[in-house]
């Protein structure tokens, strides 16, 4: 999936949209895809000033988004669909290296589970080989009228 499929799925826009690519995909199943780390990103002129690093944060809603993209695709559906997938929790968190602008971050995400409209993602972002963070996700899938 190029940049306009998952902007066609996800209800991000710049400068929050932080999938650039999906690689590969099996609905209801895992995904792979990518964000391009690079110095014009808002968030390096104070995190930090002369040593640019991703905000953990971040890194964390990168992988969330690509296991959005992978909740709408296994459901069949889109944020214009009026749905969507918020933070229920975040466990097991890990930083393991900085990522840094010029970094690659790869990104993958799995089903663990789903119950009740919460998904249970074990996800992963990784930097040349070596993984820079590592955490399982739990996304609640609502319908975007109940918070407006």
């Amino acid at each position: 999936m190029n940049i306009n499929d998952i902007m066609a799925l996800l209800p991000h826009r710049y400068p929050f949209l932080l999938v650039d690519r999906v690689t590969a995909v099996v609905p209801h199943t895992r995904i792979a895809g990518y964000k391009n780390v690079s110095i014009n990103e808002d968030v390096f002129n104070g995190h930090f000033p002369g040593a640019p690093i991703l905000p953990g944060v971040f890194i964390i809603e990168a992988m969330a988004q690509i296991s959005g993209v992978l909740g709408f695709v296994s459901a069949g559906q889109k944020a214009d669909d009026g749905m969507l997938y918020l933070f229920a929790g975040v466990d097991r968190v890990r930083f393991k290296r900085p990522v840094v602008p010029g970094d690659q971050l790869m990104l993958t995400s799995e089903v663990e589970a789903v119950k009740r409209n919460i998904w249970r993602f074990r996800t992963s972002a990784m930097v040349d080989g070596q993984v820079a963070s590592e955490a399982t996700l739990l996304c609640a899938y609502r319908e975007r009228e109940n918070f407006a």
